[in-house]
C-alpha cells in the first residue's frame, strides 16, 4: 500500500462508491457522502473510512476527488478549496468540463494542483483494463505525471485534450446518443408498444439497438439531463437532430424516394470506415448468438457460470436455458440466472474453481496387470480423466500372491469426486487388470 490518502466526496454512490474498489488496496481512503448513517454502513463494508465533513476531507487528503452530481461540482469545489492542504491535487469526474475547470482555476490557492477528468465509464463497469480516461489540464504540475503514470499501469486509454474540445466531442458521444436514443424510447412509449410481444420477430440487431436504448433510458434520470442540460453545445447538437428528425419524416410523407436515398448515402459516406463497423457488430451478434447456443448444448451438463457483476461464480448441471434465464441445479439447490449477467467459464477456468472450492478425494487403488503393461500409458489417460487431478505411482509388488507374468501395482489417485475415482478403477480392468 502507498501511505498517500486518497478523499472521494460522494463516495457512497454511483461512480464515487465504484472509485472505492479501484483505490482502496493501494491508498488510505476516505469518503464522505450527505447521509451519514449510509456513508459509515458503506466505509465499513468496503473497508475505507468515513468522514462526515467535506472540509475535513479535504483538509487530509493528498488527493481529493470530487464525485458529486454534475450540479453540485462547483459549488462542492468552491467549498472545500480553501481547507485543502498545500501540494495537494484536486480532481474532478463530471461528464463536462468547461465548468469545472473554470471554477477550480478561480477558487484553489496557487499551492494547489488540479486535473479536470472524465472517466468515460459507468459505475456498472468493473475493471479498468482499456476504459477511456479524459484528462484537460489547464497547466501540468508535479502531480500530472504521477496521475498519467498511475492511469498508464492500469492499462488505460489516456486522451489529454482542452476542456472546450473534451465538451464538444462528448457534445456528439453523450448529448447526441443520449438524446436519440430517449426520444426513441419515448416513441415507443407513446405508440404503447409491449416489447415482450416484439420478442418473436426481433433480428440480432434490433436485439443489441433496444438493448443500448434501454441502458441509456435506465441510468440516473437527472444525471441524463445535467449531461444535456450543462454541455454548452447541447442547444446546437439537439436542434440539428430535431431538424434531421423533421427533414427525414417530411422527405418519407411526401414519397420523395431520391431524396431520401441521398439523404441516405450521404449519412452513410459520413458514418466513415464502415466494414469496421460492420465487422465489430458482427462480432457482437455473433458472441451473443454463440454464448446462447453453448448454453443450449449444454443442458444436462456441468457448467460453470461468472455473474459479471458480483464476480461470484454458479456451478452445476444445467438444467434448462429460456431466452432470458438459465436455471443450474447443484445437489438440492436450484439456481437462476439472467443470461444477460452471466459470463461462461471455459474449462480451464473451471477446473481451477473446482481446486479452489471442492473437497479432494484420495484412494488408493492396487491392481493386477500383465508386466508387459506400460505404467506411463496408464498415467498419461488417467490424468485426462474429467475431474481427476493427480495419479501417481506407490508400489509395485509381484510376490507370491502375484501369477506369474504379472505385477500388482498400487497407485494413488487424487479427484475432485468419488466418482472419477470409480472411473479410474474401471479404466484398470479395461486395460486387462483385476482389482486387489
Amino acid at each position: 500500500m502507498i501511505f498517500m490518502n486518497v478523499g472521494i466526496i460522494g463516495g457512497t454512490d454511483g461512480l464515487g462508491k465504484t472509485l472505492i474498489y479501484y483505490f482502496r488496496d493501494e491508498f488510505d481512503v476516505y469518503i464522505t457522502g450527505r447521509d451519514h448513517k449510509k456513508g459509515r454502513a458503506i466505509a465499513n463494508n468496503l473497508d475505507v473510512n468515513y468522514i462526515e465533513s467535506n472540509a475535513g476531507l479535504a483538509n487530509i487528503s493528498d488527493v481529493l476527488v470530487v464525485a458529486v452530481p454534475i450540479e453540485y461540482t462547483s459549488d462542492v469545489i468552491r467549498e472545500v478549496a480553501p481547507f485543502m492542504k498545500d501540494g495537494s491535487l484536486m480532481v474532478d469526474v463530471t461528464s463536462v468540463k468547461e465548468e469545472p475547470s473554470k471554477t477550480m482555476a478561480e477558487a484553489l490557492p496557487e499551492t494547489i494542483e488540479y486535473i479536470p477528468t472524465h472517466p468515460i465509464f459507468g459505475p456498472r463497469t468493473t475493471r479498468l483494463d482499456n476504459q477511456v480516461i479524459v484528462l484537460t489540464p489547464d497547466k501540468k504540475g508535479k502531480w500530472y505525471d504521477r496521475v498519467y503514470n498511475y492511469l498508464e499501469s492500469k492499462n488505460m486509454r489516456i486522451i489529454e485534450t482542452t476542456a472546450e474540445k473534451h465538451d464538444y466531442m462528448m457534445s456528439i458521444v453523450q448529448v447526441l446518443t443520449h438524446f436519440s436514443f430517449i426520444s426513441t424510447a419515448s416513441a415507443i412509449e407513446k405508440l404503447k408498444v409491449d416489447l415482450s410481444e416484439t420478442e418473436d420477430y426481433e433480428s440480432p440487431i434490433y436485439n443489441l439497438m433496444i438493448d443500448l436504448i434501454a441502458r441509456i433510458v435506465a441510468q440516473n434520470p437527472y444525471l441524463t439531463y445535467n449531461i444535456q442540460s450543462r454541455n454548452n453545445n447541447g442547444p446546437k447538437i439537439r436542434n440539428t437532430f430535431a431538424e434531421s428528425v423533421i427533414e427525414l419524416r417530411d422527405v418519407i410523407n411526401e414519397k420523395d424516394e431520391d431524396k431520401f436515398v441521398e439523404i441516405a448515402i450521404q449519412a452513410t459516406k459520413h458514418m466513415g470506415d464502415i466494414t469496421n463497423a460492420l465487422g465489430r457488430s458482427d462480432k457482437a451478434i455473433s458472441a451473443l448468438s454463440n454464448e446462447y447456443s453453448y448454453l443450449i448444448n449444454s443442458i444436462g451438463k456441468e457448467v460453470g457460470l461468472k455473474h459479471i457483476y458480483s464476480g461470484k461464480i454458479h456451478v452445476g448441471i444445467l438444467e434448462n436455458v429460456d431466452n432470458k434465464t438459465a436455471t443450474l441445479k447443484r445437489g438440492s439447490k436450484i439456481k437462476k440466472l439472467r443470461i444477460a449477467n452471466i459470463q461462461i467459464l471455459q474449462d480451464n477456468e473451471l477446473y481451477q474453481w473446482k481446486l479452489d472450492n471442492m473437497n479432494k478425494v484420495t484412494r488408493s487403488i492396487s491392481c493386477i496387470f500383465s508386466k508387459n503393461v506400460h505404467v506411463g500409458t496408464i498415467q498419461e489417460t488417467v490424468e485426462n480423466f474429467h475431474n481427476i487431478i493427480d495419479i501417481k505411482l506407490i508400489d509395485a509388488y509381484n510376490g507370491p500372491q502375484i501369477p506369474d507374468n504379472s505385477i500388482s501395482l498400487t497407485f494413488e489417485v487424487t479427484a475432485l469426486t468419488k466418482e472419477a475415482i470409480d472411473n479410474v478403477e474401471k479404466l484398470f480392468v479395461g486395460f486387462g487388470g483385476t482389482i486387489r
